[in-house]
């Protein structure tokens, strides 16, 4: 029986971690800059999103919220209805989904990485 309970604490712990993206799918050679109104704002892990109107929708990622938060870049920074200009690499994945490796609101710049 502490077998099967150990093999299930495991799949338990590395599920979550199998299921992570990574940051592998982005190019990295083709950097974007996004300039627009924060349409919606998610600030939960295992990332912050937020979707701004710029010469398209486009959903952006961010670090998880404990660097978010660590970074200055709280849940009221990114929030609906703010103008955020976010530089980043497109997603090779998913259209119209960019990684942000740093962001500006309100005059401020915050470095995600």
């Amino acid at each position: 029986m502490s077998k099967r309970i150990a093999l299930v604490a495991v799949f338990a712990l590395v599920g979550p971690a199998a299921a992570h993206h990574g940051w592998g799918s982005y190019d990295a050679a083709n950097p974007v800059t996004v300039s627009g109104p924060i349409l919606t704002s998610k600030f939960e892990n295992p990332h912050a999103t937020i979707t701004v109107k710029g010469d398209k929708e486009w959903t952006v990622t961010f670090a998880p919220t404990f660097r978010m938060n660590n970074r200055g870049a709280t849940a009221d920074v990114i929030a609906t209805g703010k103008t955020v200009t976010a530089f980043g690499y497109p997603s090779t994945a998913e259209k119209g989904e960019m990684r942000a490796e740093r962001i500006t609101v309100d005059g401020k710049t915050y470095e995600m990485r």
